[in-house]
């Protein structure tokens, strides 16, 4: 098995086909039609993913995603029947780690899939010594176990969304290396960068206000113009 995958969909024949689908792929599925019935699953653990519908009877996918976050960093891909971007910015806003609008194609959809759980497993790379326990860089030192990153010197800390962490984890994976739209979109999303998409923009965003600056370190992340960004700070592994 590829792993565990909860589908929430108030339309019974998505459900149908996607738990056929995936099951197909060798992934163990379980579907739920609303919120009530999410809860109810998530009481008896987690799944490896989330696939959540945003237009659910009683309470929304937006609103799920929130609670689902307050306890837990399991990766959450939204669906949507609407292909707008301001939808795409919520989603990601709340701690999704992924978004895609229907209709999309279910090789499509497995390579999201398959994209996202990859991003999971970054911090538990094949590395010899094993994941490492921590890994500072800059002012900030971050705890891959729990998602959550420390300034060294001020004591503050930020809990990291899934995909927060992930573009995180990438950087700090290549530090000193330009990484292209292409590439933080293949690490992040398993596929290409779309044109006018915005979510790269979004995460970048939302991770360099996570950081902020200092003296010693003006910019975390600099942007290469008409190349990529890069992580211009020392990075420690420490295992």
């Amino acid at each position: 098995m590829n792993g565990k995958i909860l589908v929430v969909d108030d339309d019974f024949e998505i459900r149908e086909l996607l738990d056929e689908y995936l099951s197909n792929s060798g992934y163990q599925v379980t579907t739920v039609k609303d919120g009530v019935e999410l809860k109810f699953a998530l009481q008896h653990g987690y799944p490896d993913l989330i696939l959540l519908d945003v237009m659910l009877p009683g309470e929304d996918g937006f609103s799920l995603c929130q609670t689902i976050r307050r306890d837990s960093n399991v990766p959450i891909i939204m669906l949507t029947a609407v292909s707008d971007d301001t939808e795409q910015i919520i989603g990601l806003e709340i701690g999704a780690d992924d978004y895609i609008a229907k209709p999309y194609h279910p090789r499509h959809l497995i390579a999201r899939i398959k994209a996202v759980l990859r991003r999971v497993q970054l911090s538990s790379s094949n590395s010899k010594e094993g994941p490492p326990k921590r890994i500072t860089f800059g002012d900030w030192c971050l705890d891959p176990l729990t998602h959550k990153i420390t300034h060294q010197f001020y004591n503050q800390q930020h809990d990291l969304s899934g995909s927060d962490f992930s573009l995180l984890m990438l950087f700090l994976s290549r530090p000193n290396e330009i990484l292209d739209r292409d590439t933080i979109s293949y690490a992040t999303k398993g596929r290409g960068a779309l044109p006018m998409e915005r979510g790269i923009d979004v995460q970048l965003s939302r991770l360099r206000q996570r950081l902020g600056d200092s003296a010693k370190f003006p910019s975390y992340i600099k942007t290469m113009r008409g190349n990529g960004y890069i992580l211009s700070v020392p990075v420690n592994y420490e295992h």
